[in-house]
């Protein structure tokens, strides 16, 4: 296992640095294409964004070989990239990586959408893009350059680290405005990053954890929370002393959440986790005790097989 950190850790040094690198690509994949004189930023192809920070969203398809003729209709996923608010994007390798393997083990179709990034853009801009997303497809459901086996009433929202809390909030702002076309049905929180003012024992005693530090995570929240905020805002602290939406109120979608045993976010997890079920609504927990922070990025890992089963498990439940 240490021997695939180390790889992963390389892997991952050699692709941020290398942003012009092509990938491969097995599976269809391509911009999202929505022809509208509305279309949001967020969905634009890439080649045609002119503004400072590019955004767009990503569509990755299963192969039509997968998955008998019978299924014709597919679940989709909305799935928001990690990076701590400010890093990464849609395109960048490691999350392209992730959401190919997905695509492949679930035979969904994948949006994988861009946002702005921190410190440039702060809270709620993240959030805003998401929703924008999410919204527009629910208004365009009968679009013509949408796929035409995409099945939007079988829908998840997903994402990992910051992608997993920018879900969360996605899915209450979706709850609250009441989608038309858009049913979801599932949300996949991959180590969520979440955080308060409290320091929780698992951020005491993993110091030297792979890829994230109590120092790292105290400097992206600052550089993505409004100025003369602390950590207790709602925004990171989901069901702190300043929490503001009761979700006890909506009818929010069956949730996984998915947690490691190395990561210093830990315990901020399972309270969250633990904050769902105090509310009421439906909520699993996956735990592997030996997984560091962005383990799934490191596909020879066991626990990395072992999530994509779960996520593929947990998919299956909610649709049937």
């Amino acid at each position: 296992m240490e021997t695939s950190i180390f790889q992963f850790h390389d892997r991952l040094r050699r692709q941020l640095l290398s942003p012009f690198r092509r990938h491969h690509q097995p599976l269809h994949h391509e911009p999202l294409r929505l022809q509208s004189s509305s279309l949001p930023t967020t969905l634009r192809r890439r080649q045609n964004i002119r503004h400072r920070r590019r955004r767009h969203s990503q569509l990755i398809l299963p192969p039509l070989s997968s998955f008998p003729k019978s299924r014709r209709r597919r679940a989709s996923h909305r799935l928001f990239h990690g990076g701590g608010f400010a890093y990464l994007s849609a395109s960048s390798i490691p999350c392209d990586d992730f959401c190919r393997r997905l695509c492949k083990k679930t035979g969904a179709v994948i949006i994988s959408v861009n946002y702005r990034l921190a410190p440039e853009y702060k809270y709620p801009s993240q959030y805003d893009d998401g929703f924008d997303v999410l919204k527009f497809i629910d208004d365009n459901a009968n679009a013509k350059n949408l796929p035409l086996n995409v099945n939007l009433k079988q829908c998840f929202i997903a994402g990992d680290s910051a992608g997993g809390n920018l879900a969360h909030h996605v899915a209450v702002k979706a709850c609250e405005y009441g989608l038309r076309n858009v049913k979801l049905i599932g949300l996949i929180a991959i180590q969520p990053f979440f955080g308060g003012e409290e320091r929780t024992e698992s951020e005491t005693r993993i110091v030297d954890a792979p890829m994230i530090s109590v120092k790292g995570t105290d400097w992206l929240w600052k550089a993505f929370l409004p100025e003369g905020s602390d950590r207790n805002h709602p925004a990171c602290n989901v069901f702190g002393p300043k929490s503001v939406d009761d979700i006890s109120r909506l009818k929010f979608p069956a949730t996984m959440v998915v947690v490691g045993g190395f990561d210093p976010m830990h315990d901020w997890q399972i309270r969250y986790y633990e904050g769902l079920k105090k509310c009421g609504k439906e909520a699993c927990l996956i735990e592997y005790p030996h997984a560091f922070h962005t383990f799934y990025g490191v596909p020879e890992l066991k626990e990395t097989c072992l999530l994509m089963e779960a996520v593929k498990g947990f998919m299956e439940r909610e649709i049937n």
